[in-house]
């Protein structure tokens, strides 16, 4: 296998991890944005985070499948609370479920400072190396992108709150620990604001899949960190598309 062959092979599984996410999140930041509550990406996104941290201190050596278990049990604790502040307090929800990422970030440093590998396996769950994404991660994602997509354009069944937040809470859950906080939210943003400013669904689910592929691309030519150069490119892609299109949102979704 040529050089140029091999790179490509090496680059499969991280291109195929991006494709799905942006497959799964795109939808659900749609409907984030919808509902005005912005912050619930990263408050559950870090809650899933202490998931996997506490089993950590819990489990020693915890396997792929008790990580998984343990942030999707936090993940959907953490979006039933959420929803239950704004459902509580609809006109402070935004405040209040930045204050649920505060403590979920603060009890995530915690939970790291009594674990020996706790700063590497923190920093990971903010900025993954997708770069290093294998096949074997890819099951809870590639399941995701089959199930949110048709949930999200068969009947529009993500506008119920009873099925949206357990599907968001379970999809960040497979997601942070892949890709990192940091590319989720970006994958979450960026490309919802593509379809709020008149994008169709499957159109900024290629935006946002151009903008990985390009941020993936950047890290291998110059050899910096993936996840960083993905969420950055990310940012620019929400950023450019509110400069870019027009002044007042057309939400066509």
């Amino acid at each position: 296998m040529s050089g140029g062959a091999a790179e490509l092979a090496w680059l499969a599984a991280p291109l195929a991890a991006l494709l799905a996410a942006c497959l799964v999140l795109v939808p659900l930041g749609v409907q984030v944005l919808r509902r005005g509550v912005v912050f619930i990406d990263l408050a559950v996104a870090q809650v899933a985070a202490c998931g996997t941290l506490a089993a950590g201190l819990l489990v020693e050596q915890p396997s792929a499948v008790v990580q998984a278990g343990s942030a999707a049990a936090a993940a959907l604790a953490g979006a039933a609370g959420v929803w239950w502040l704004a459902r509580r307090w609809p006109h402070q929800r935004e405040a209040l479920i930045g204050l649920v990422y505060v403590a979920a970030a603060s009890a995530a440093l915690l939970a790291a400072s009594h674990d020996p590998h706790g700063r590497e396996r923190l920093s990971a769950l903010l900025a993954a190396d997708v770069l290093w994404a294998d096949w074997g991660a890819l099951g809870g994602l590639a399941v995701a992108a089959v199930v949110v997509p048709g949930l999200a354009l068969v009947r529009r069944w993500l506008d119920r709150d009873a099925l949206f937040y357990p599907v968001f809470a379970i999809a960040l859950s497979v997601a942070v620990p892949v890709l990192g906080l940091y590319v989720v939210f970006g994958l979450l943003i960026g490309p919802a604001l593509w379809a709020r400013r008149g994008g169709s669904l499957p159109a900024s689910i290629g935006a946002g899949a151009l903008a990985c592929a390009g941020g993936l691309a950047f890290s291998t030519a110059l050899d910096w960190p993936s996840g960083a150069c993905v969420a950055l490119a990310l940012c620019l892609l929400g950023l450019a598309t509110t400069l870019k299109l027009g002044q007042a949102p057309r939400q066509t979704y």
